[in-house]
């Protein structure tokens, strides 16, 4: 069999059931004629901790996907359009949505920026504003009191009712809309302190728990969903082995660095040694980050428009994208 036939094949039984499957080799074909508009400065100030995402992954990966979501903007608004035009309205289209999810240390941060760079350079859409939903963590203090500092992260520490309102108002159309801050620092949101989205083109929103599905009430019924208002998703994935071990590589380098500043809320690991710091950061992924990616964050893959696959060296391996 020849290799065109051969690859196929393979495309046929990956594309057999809801969602189209390439590997990294089929998909970085998709961008061969495609423009890189990034350079090595940028990529290194978007890269998060330990993060190893390099200009080839840039070229194979992030690219052809912009490219890809550049075609869902650009037909969202001929939809827009024709909607319009049927029901014999004059409204404002309203900003893109996409939602970026995955476990702590699996590289959506970095995922969620590097879309944000490369959006911003297509023709036609150069406001895409990035929010994380670490703004609408409950504040340290209300979490004490909830009895819910040991579940951080997990969706029941969220302001989800503040959370959902934000993203229904940049949906509705509004000029102006407004976020809490949240300090990686000092671990809790800053009082006072506001980041504001003005009608932007596309919006990213990234976190842990932005693909959860409505919660149900007691009386059976339920209500909206973050992700009902998203017009593209993100899945970062990965084995959970290969992620816990990223957790505690990051724990170490965090150890040498941020952990260090006396502002920071972590200030009591700085000093461990290695061991010490391996054995906590163990203790960290298997009783917190580990049970949440396991309950909330991955049971919500399937939910994505897009997956991306990561093997054990950080590097996407292949890219699943749900039919339309």
């Amino acid at each position: 069999m020849s290799t065109a036939s051969s690859a196929a094949s393979r495309h046929g039984h990956a594309d057999a059931g809801p969602y189209v499957e390439r590997s990294r080799a089929d998909w970085a074909a998709l961008a061969h004629a495609l423009p890189l508009t990034l350079d090595g400065e940028t990529l290194e100030s978007l890269r998060g901790l330990r993060d190893p995402t390099s200009l080839t992954d840039v070229r194979e990966v992030y690219l052809p996907l912009t490219r890809l979501l550049s075609e869902y903007v650009l037909h969202t608004g001929d939809l827009h359009r024709a909607t319009n035009e049927f029901l014999r309205l004059n409204v404002g289209r309203t900003p893109f949505v996409i939602g970026v999810a995955g476990s702590v240390a699996v590289g959506k941060s970095t995922t969620a920026r590097l879309l944000r760079a490369l959006l911003r350079n297509w023709p036609g859409h150069p406001r895409v504003e990035l929010v994380t939903t670490d703004g609408f963590l409950l504040p340290n203090a209300e979490l004490e009191r909830r009895g819910l500092m040991a579940r951080k992260g997990f969706p029941e520490s969220y302001d989800r009712r503040a959370l959902l309102r934000f993203v229904m108002d940049v949906k509705s159309g509004r000029e102006e809309v407004t976020a809490p801050v949240y300090s990686h620092l000092v671990y809790d949101i800053v009082p006072d302190q506001r980041v504001t989205v003005r009608s932007p083109d596309i919006l990213i929103i990234e976190g842990l728990n932005v693909l959860q599905p409505a919660r149900t009430r007691p009386d059976g019924t339920t209500g909206l969903a973050l992700s009902d208002f998203f017009d593209f998703s993100v899945y970062v994935d990965a084995h959970h082995n290969a992620i816990r071990e990223w957790y505690i590589q990051r724990f170490l380098s965090l150890r040498d660095t941020a952990f260090r500043d006396p502002r920071s809320y972590f200030t009591r690991y700085a000093g461990l040694t290695e061991d010490e710091a391996v054995a906590q950061a163990r203790q960290i992924w298997d009783s917190i980050n580990g049970p949440n990616l396991a309950m909330n964050i991955k049971p919500t893959r399937g939910r994505a428009t897009a997956v991306l696959r990561k093997g054990p060296d950080h590097r996407v391996e292949w890219i699943r994208i749900r039919k339309l």
